[in-house]
């Protein structure tokens, strides 16, 4: 059986005039903590996560969570490179912007965060209203994409998106408007598409922000071999590399380096 681990997360703050505690600690907040507690802790595989128990105790309010000690041993280094370096621009996507949502909620009711950890003694981090726990902004750039899978639903009462399953991102939700989709004669639906979209790409290690992505374009996608279409292909790329020596461009690009 695994080692059990404990984390714990504990908000100071005031509900009106009163001191914080669990009566008077608003269930949103509660329900807050946990989905961002599940994005720092397993940001990437939820599916096939560990156990992840929660209790809530007094103390101010203090959110208990209990799952095997290894990801407790794990988190606790994420936080003490955040405390030390005062920045969470190293994290992935989803853990970076699980601390963002903390931070915005302690600027907003004016709560401080205290976390520590089994694996540490004392206070491994503290999120409050004077710290700055945001990603950079300049290291997020707008990029263009191609994603490939099955296109599974479309529509949307007030934001119309589309959600395209892929075998490397998984589903992912597409933004879209209600005019291009009323425009499609044909059912979409359970169909093999090629996407063109746009987004924010991080400029530092290429990671994806998933949750900015707007359609552009759907393409029709064939997976089998067409020689014919491969040939157009070509026949433009020529135009683009007229008077350009291949060689010497490959050795800008290797420098000193020989294969």
């Amino acid at each position: 059986m695994d080692k059990i681990g404990d984390i714990e997360i504990r908000v100071i703050g005031k509900s009106g005039s009163k001191e914080l505690h669990p009566d008077n600690y608003d269930i949103r907040h509660i329900a807050s903590i946990l989905q961002n507690v599940e994005e720092l802790l397993y940001p990437n595989n939820k599916k096939d996560r560990p156990l992840l128990t929660y209790n809530i105790q007094e103390g101010s309010v203090r959110h208990i969570f209990k799952t095997p000690a290894q990801y407790v041993i794990g988190f606790s280094a994420v936080l003490a490179q955040v405390q030390a370096t005062q920045s969470i621009d190293f994290l992935d996507l989803k853990t970076a912007r699980a601390l963002e949502n903390i931070q915005k909620l302690s600027i907003e009711k004016d709560y401080s965060f205290e976390f520590n950890t089994s694996v540490n003694e004392g206070v491994a981090l503290v999120i409050n209203p004077q710290t700055h726990f945001y990603r950079t902004e300049n290291i997020w750039v707008d990029a263009e994409f191609y994603f490939y899978g099955i296109l599974t639903n479309a529509g949307g009462k007030s934001k119309a998106n589309i959600h395209l399953d892929t075998s490397e991102f998984g589903s992912l939700t597409l933004n879209t408007n209600k005019d291009f989709l009323e425009g499609q004669e044909e059912n979409l639906l359970y169909k093999q598409f090629g996407v063109r979209v746009i987004g924010k790409q991080n400029a530092e290690t290429g990671e994806i922000d998933t949750k900015s992505l707007e359609l552009i374009e759907l393409i029709d996608y064939e997976q089998k071999y067409n020689s014919e279409y491969l040939s157009t292909l070509i026949s433009k790329a020529k135009k683009s590399w007229k008077g350009v020596k291949t060689d010497d461009w490959l050795f800008g690009l290797r420098g000193d380096y020989e294969a």
